[in-house]
């Protein structure tokens, strides 16, 4: 029997297109009366380059400031995120009901995407891919490959759309 789609986690990277696999979220989480769960994870920055940074900088606790500024970047994509929302769910008020949650989080993204799914009891995954092509797949790997093999819970995988479509969208 397949479980009932109570909640579902739709990960953005915050590209243009993104709102594209939103929109997929959006329709399942519609039909099943599910939740939404919406989520981007910030990389940490590189122990190198932290380190190489430190090297030039007067800051003497560059730690503490570095710690400030992703604080602030966080609020600052949480808000762009709600207006992202509202934007969205313009046509139908509904839509705007339909996300419980808003996080960012700093990490690897796969590890915090399957950590927030567990967390936040989710039945679904939503990820947008972008199709960048073997190579560049198989040298630098994927998000949404990651997920998918390591999910222990179902993963929809959506082709997001190449250049300029109806999905695109400004400003975030």
């Amino acid at each position: 029997m397949i479980p009932h789609i109570r909640n579902i986690l739709y990960a953005t990277d915050l590209s243009k297109n993104s709102v594209y696999a939103y929109r997929y979220a959006m329709d399942m989480a519609k039909k099943y009366d599910a939740m939404i769960v919406l989520l981007h994870v910030i990389e940490p920055i590189p122990p190198m380059v932290k380190h190489y940074v430190k090297g030039f900088a007067d800051e003497i606790n560059w730690d503490e400031k570095i710690k400030y500024e992703q604080e602030k970047a966080i609020e600052q994509i949480k808000t762009r995120l709600q207006e992202f929302c509202k934007r969205e769910s313009q046509n139908d008020l509904r839509c705007l009901t339909l996300v419980s949650r808003i996080l960012v989080q700093s990490g690897h993204p796969v590890d915090e995407i399957l950590e927030v799914a567990l967390k936040e009891d989710c039945d679904l995954i939503v990820l947008g891919t972008h199709g960048k092509g073997f190579l560049k797949q198989t040298f630098l790997g994927s998000v949404a490959r990651s997920v998918l093999d390591r999910a222990r819970k179902p993963v929809l995988i959506i082709p997001l759309p190449h250049g300029e479509t109806d999905a695109t969208i400004d400003g975030i």
